[in-house]
């Protein structure tokens, strides 16, 4: 007997895919391109409060990828980091192109093509078919990108730009700041999601559980 965890369920975009060749890979691209845009949008709101903006980048991330899947949800994002460095002013702020991987953020960004996966990954598993699960599930997905962005942005602020960094300096700028807003985040995402499941099933077009 298969293991919940290892049996993977239609995401969301699952229930409007086809299964014609052609047109299921010119839905993937669509739906792909579909979640570049949301991020770029999300990525505008934004504030900075140190050299790492509070942004809606976060909740754009871990919704691309619950609704599109792990695969699908990583390719979304890293497509949007691609066609950032390549210039496009689509990241928060103004910096854009090849430069901003001299930015202290560009670790956190290039951390969403992880986290979109794993946000994903748990839909695949159905938690996002329920609140309390969906929040779990996407409360982890938004720690993963400061697994990347924290030690990245170490090394920027510090040998790159010469200044002093400790461990609670880091701690109090790239983590602190974060922790309510990505609550709200995940919690935000753990209600829209589990919402448009249920007009999924509303409309009869749900399989899987």
């Amino acid at each position: 007997m298969s293991h919940p965890l290892s049996v993977r369920r239609p995401a969301l975009a699952d229930m409007i895919a086809t299964t014609r060749p052609l047109t299921r890979m010119a839905s993937n691209v669509a739906l792909v391109a579909a979640g570049v845009a949301l991020v770029s949008v999300l990525a505008k709101v934004s504030f900075f409060i140190g050299p790492i903006p509070i942004t809606g980048q976060t909740l754009a991330v871990i919704t691309v990828g619950a609704v599109l899947g792990s695969r699908r949800g990583a390719a979304s994002l890293a497509t949007y980091l691609l066609i950032g460095l390549a210039g496009a002013p689509i990241f928060a702020g103004p910096v854009a192109g090849p430069a901003y991987v001299l930015a202290p953020s560009f670790g956190f960004v290039l951390g969403f093509i992880p986290a979109a996966f794993v946000a994903g990954w748990f839909a695949e598993r159905a938690w996002d078919r329920m609140p309390w699960l969906a929040f779990v599930g996407f409360v982890a997905a938004s720690v993963v990108p400061f697994v990347f962005g924290l030690p990245y942005m170490a090394l920027i602020l510090g040998p790159v730009q010469g200044n002093a960094v400790t461990v609670t300096s880091i701690l109090a700028v790239g983590v602190v700041p974060f922790i309510i807003p990505g609550l709200i985040k995940a919690a935000v995402a753990a209600l829209l999601i589990p919402g448009a499941w249920l007009l999924v099933r509303a409309t009869g077009r749900t399989s899987g559980g």
